[in-house]
């Protein structure tokens, strides 16, 4: 509903959906940058896409595979970066209550982008096509741009003489930052830099950013003690 309790019209749902969608969207050419710079060939790099389609979880694991990691270690480190998708979908399905022949198929484009164009919108029938226009609009730019991508960097040569190899990491934090809102998610973001940055020099490729994951039960751990020991409530709980 909008200020005035009507229906949220589709055109603007739509117009949002598209806008996420397509920002997002043109962000695969800098995976397929990344990925042929990591040494991984034009058909490897867009079966990620097509298959794997999660952002983050794909820029880790050619990250690592670029800094020489063990492939085990990568695909593990990109595995526990996806696990959040699991949970949208448990609440997605609620939302959507898609029928069960379609759901395998829906479940491809449940990530970060779909998820919150999905929970912004007021009533199912707009959650519907929020989630439908986003997950379209950005599977085709997404793979469409990889291609490009891969197929540029592999015309250019050495990604690393252009400083390409750091276009994926930027735009991975470009995408993180406007997510940080409170003092909490700030702290497990930095902790997790610290983390992961620090023991680079010391533990195997791909291995750091398993461990930066600890930061979020860490901080959390933190701001639970200091709260119970300032007698404040949790947030959310009722006074």
């Amino acid at each position: 509903m909008d200020t005035e309790g009507r229906p949220k019209p589709d055109s603007a749902v739509v117009r949002d959906a598209l806008g996420v969608g397509v920002a997002v969207g043109l962000s695969g050419f800098a995976f397929g940058v990344t990925s042929a710079g990591s040494g991984l060939t034009l058909l490897q790099t867009c079966a990620l896409s097509l298959l794997v389609f999660t952002g983050a979880s794909q820029f880790a694991l050619v990250g690592a595979l670029a800094a020489g990691g063990n492939p085990f270690t990568a695909a593990a480190g990109a595995f526990f970066l996806g696990v959040r998708n699991a949970f949208y979908g448990l609440r997605l399905s609620q939302l959507l209550a898609l029928p069960r022949a379609v759901r395998p198929f829906a479940a491809q484009w449940v990530i970060d982008e779909t998820t919150a164009v999905a929970l912004a919108q007021p009533t199912r029938r707009a959650t519907r096509l929020g989630f439908t226009v986003t997950g379209l609009t950005l599977y085709v730019l997404w793979n469409i741009t990889t291609l490009l991508g891969a197929a540029g960097a592999e015309a250019i040569g050495d990604t690393d003489a252009w400083g390409l190899d750091a276009a994926g990491p930027a735009v991975f934090l470009a995408l993180l930052a406007p997510m940080l809102r409170t003092t909490t998610e700030r702290a497990v973001a930095g902790a997790a830099v610290v983390l992961g940055l620090g023991l680079l020099p010391v533990l195997p490729a791909g291995v750091p950013v398993l461990v930066a994951a600890l930061a979020a039960p860490a901080v959390l751990y933190v701001e639970g003690r200091r709260r119970a020991g300032t007698g404040q409530d949790a947030p959310g709980e009722d006074r």
